[in-house]
């Protein structure tokens, strides 16, 4: 390697090694051979009657030293770094920010390193589950009546299928005041809220019943001591009657309603919400719908969202991290498998700039127009 390196320098200079003699042109006199000799450089003993130009052998000598410097350090960066300290390179790039990666979940502050480590893992992690149609059985045709039977009671033109299924999910005063602008005073919109709320618990009668495979699950959330909270856009009484009646009190950790809540979905207001009651990162909250509505606010809360194909068919509920017909087809290995994963749309917050891109390269290919003056 060494007579590789040292035929040609590095650094440009001309070679040193092999069969090149140099002449003494004002003497006459052949100059001695420089070369290497396990690593070091050798030249032949001078007499001082065979040496008459000393500039050009100390400029030879210079050379070769400077050659032999670098044949043995020109790696010498690479092959051993100063912050070398024992470790293996795995090909991860190390660079400060990339590497180890940020774990949300992680909190410094606490003391117990166990009850960090837990926190750390895919395990921690909470649900959030919608009250209608997803624990027990929806009836959207009551709804229906419920809002037609108001606006005939108000005088208001009844509404028609597509503003009810655009105010599905949100809280009955934002949607008096915002989609159907019946009225505008506090006032009123409390008292028509109220007044739906009563004409949709006569027509249903206080008669609920879980769905199929929701209070098995339940029960394995409970079994596994997995928190949970529900979230609904109707009043607080109503929800905690109808627990009551139902048989599940004191299951759920956290219960927000109507009241709680400024505005209702497709905002994820509600949702996150729920996980700073569960003391839970959004990303550590998994969220139980049966709407597009559901899907689009759980997701601009950073949530995971697992929709229940209970009045809409799979295929419109594709937008979801996971679709299901019955909740005891999920386990809670399938929890924390949506937990550990993180989604490309949570990712950093910086713009992406490939539009920008296909569009400069768009322009560049555009045809250009050339005018040609002979022509005309």
């Amino acid at each position: 390697m060494l007579d590789s390196i040292a035929a040609t320098s590095l650094l440009g200079h001309r070679p040193i090694y092999g069969s090149y003699s140099f002449k003494n042109v004002s003497n006459k006199h052949k100059l001695p051979f420089t070369k290497f000799v396990n690593g070091e450089v050798s030249s032949s003993v001078f007499s001082p009657r065979q040496w008459t130009n000393q500039p050009l052998m100390t400029r030879i000598k210079a050379q070769a030293m400077e050659l032999t410097k670098e044949t043995f350090s020109y790696r010498e960066e690479e092959q051993f770094p100063r912050e070398f300290r024992g470790k293996i390179e795995t090909g991860v790039d190390r660079r400060p920010g990339l590497w180890p990666p940020e774990n949300k979940a992680d909190n410094p502050s606490l003391n117990n390193p166990l009850v960090r480590q837990e926190r750390m893992g895919s395990g921690w992690l909470g649900v959030i589950f919608e009250w209608e149609g997803v624990l027990v059985e929806d009836s959207p045709d009551l709804e229906k009546q419920s809002w037609l039977s108001l606006s005939q009671e108000e005088g208001k033109s009844p509404p028609p299928t597509f503003v009810l299924r655009r105010i599905e999910g949100m809280k009955t005063e934002q949607a008096i005041g915002e989609v159907l602008c019946w009225s505008r005073d506090s006032s009123e919109l409390k008292r028509m809220s109220s007044r739906k709320e009563e004409i949709y618990q006569s027509l249903q009668g206080s008669v609920y019943r879980f769905r199929s495979g929701s209070q098995a699950f339940v029960n394995v959330l409970l079994h596994h001591k997995v928190p949970m909270a529900l979230v609904s856009t109707r009043p607080r009484k109503s929800i905690e009657r109808e627990i009551e009646d139902i048989g599940i009190e004191g299951v759920f950790n956290v219960i927000v309603a109507a009241e709680d809540v400024y505005r209702g979905k497709p905002d994820p207001e509600m949702f996150v919400y729920a996980a700073q009651l569960l003391q839970f990162i959004p990303e550590r909250c998994i969220v139980f719908g049966n709407s597009n509505q559901t899907v689009e606010a759980a997701h601009d809360a950073k949530m995971k969202c697992v929709a229940v194909a209970s009045k809409h068919p799979v295929y419109e509920l594709s937008a979801a991290d996971l679709v299901v017909r019955r909740l005891d087809e999920l386990s809670v290995v399938d929890l924390k498998g949506l937990a550990a994963v993180e989604s490309p749309e949570f990712g950093s917050d910086e713009p992406e700039l490939e539009m920008e891109v296909e569009a400069e390269e768009e322009r560049r290919s555009a045809p250009v127009a050339v005018y040609d003056d002979d022509f005309w």
